[in-house]
């Protein structure tokens, strides 16, 4: 029996009822405890959608429900095997993770206030992230906004990042909009002391052990492996490591070729 179905079709009928988040939580126990395998990630990729955490297993299953469900009702209203476009699968993605995280209790209303009380003051803002630190801390937390073309693709690069980085793996809390209504991932990530920024060629060795090769003939910061896309890889986001002197990612794009 299809668990992933079971699910799809208990949202069909009940919505995000307590008897269907009962069943998505079991779901998500049996990914993390290697019952159950989530579909499109090697064995390593998917240890790295386990390090994120059970937000960003349920809110993959989520996400994937909003996909189906989104072109199934296209095809049946067109008559064809058509897709939707990205613009409409992040929507109802959106929409949907939202809901979940709600009845699931981990939506944040107010988010920065309750990030700043337990996380500290904000250090840094980028076009992708909040970031939070208080001094002594082992982590960081983030309120990150989503640059990818549909939800599932942001989601994904979280549990690809995990995989390639261990070292700073992300690991989900919950969900939030911001003031512009932004939907933003909220997670942590282990606070790195850095020494200087990383160069271009300490960070072309460091993905060269990985399987990357550089995209743009040496002069840019994107790479690409037979299976995965890495860009915007640039010192600001790779820092040399205090604690190790080894070139160390903190944040990039990542996702499948």
């Amino acid at each position: 029996m299809d668990r992933l179905q079971d699910i799809f079709r208990a949202i069909d009928a009940d919505g995000f009822k307590e008897s269907t988040l009962f069943v998505i939580d079991e779901y998500i126990n049996d990914i993390l405890y290697g019952r159950k395998d989530f579909n499109g990630f090697t064995l390593s990729e998917h240890a790295g959608l386990c390090k994120g955490g059970a937000p960003l297993i349920g809110a993959s299953i989520i996400a994937s429900y909003a996909r189906r469900s989104l072109t199934t009702g296209s095809n049946v209203e067109s008559g064809s095997r058509s897709s939707p476009a990205n613009w409409q699968i992040d929507e109802a993605q959106e929409r949907l993770v939202e809901d979940w995280s709600k009845a699931a209790g981990l939506w944040f209303e107010n988010s920065d206030s309750i990030i700043r009380k337990n996380f500290g003051p904000m250090i840094a803002q980028g076009a992708e992230a909040k970031v939070y630190y208080k001094a002594g801390d082992p982590s960081v937390a983030k309120e990150r906004t989503s640059i990818y073309s549909t939800t599932q693709k942001a989601l994904e690069a979280i549990a690809l990042h995990n995989y390639l980085f261990p070292e700073t793996a992300m690991r989900v809390i919950g969900f939030t909009r911001d003031s512009d209504g932004l939907m933003r991932i909220v997670l942590t990530q282990p606070y790195i002391r850095c020494q200087r920024l990383a160069t271009k060629q300490e960070i072309d060795s460091m993905v060269s052990e990985k399987g990357f090769r550089d995209n743009w003939q040496g002069q840019g910061v994107n790479y690409i492996s037979e299976r995965l896309a890495l860009e915007d890889m640039h010192p600001a986001n790779v820092f040399i490591d205090e604690l190790t002197g080894k070139p160390t990612c903190i944040d990039c794009i990542v996702k499948f070729v």
